[in-house]
């Protein structure tokens, strides 16, 4: 499908979708888009924990009707330019690494690595989430998924091997 930029870059839920224009690449979409999260993800470190995961719930929130009216709008289901989900997924990732281990640029990277594997690989049940649940909750639910995975996993690997930090 080919897509209108200006369109995306006029419409503001298009463009929130879009990751402010990230998921315009022509290659790797989503990676670009979890791109757009690190400067988020520091700024809310900043954050005391209550204030951070409320913030995820409410950009979670926010993604089901952002992505689900974009899809609507451009006619296909989680177009692979909507990346909205790859940056609340990645921003799940590091809110659960992070409330064990400092937030620092080693979990940055690692947290990004680890959310990109489970977010492309799709293990059970991410794929199963991106197959059977539709509209904008079926679209942020499987990189929900995939940021818990990644977080888990990082959060699990530094405390197995505490000398890395």
């Amino acid at each position: 499908m080919r897509i209108d930029t200006n369109r995306i870059l006029r419409d503001p839920v298009h463009l929130m979708a879009f990751g402010f224009g990230s998921g315009l690449a022509p290659r790797a979409p989503g990676t670009f888009g979890t791109l757009v999260a690190v400067p988020v993800a520091y700024a809310l470190a900043l954050l005391p924990t209550l204030w951070h995961a409320a913030v995820i719930v409410l950009l979670f929130a926010a993604g089901v009707w952002i992505c689900g009216t974009s899809a609507r709008r451009l006619g296909v289901h989680d177009f692979s330019g909507i990346v909205f989900d790859e940056i609340v997924g990645y921003l799940i990732t590091l809110a659960i690494a992070t409330a064990a281990v400092p937030f620092n640029w080693l979990a940055v990277i690692a947290g990004f690595v680890l959310f990109r594997i489970f977010d492309i690989a799709k293990p059970w049940p991410i794929g199963w989430l991106d197959r059977h649940v539709g509209g904008g909750t079926g679209i942020m639910l499987d990189d929900v998924a995939a940021g818990i995975y990644a977080g888990v996993i990082w959060w699990g690997i530094s405390q197995w091997i505490p000398q890395i930090y």
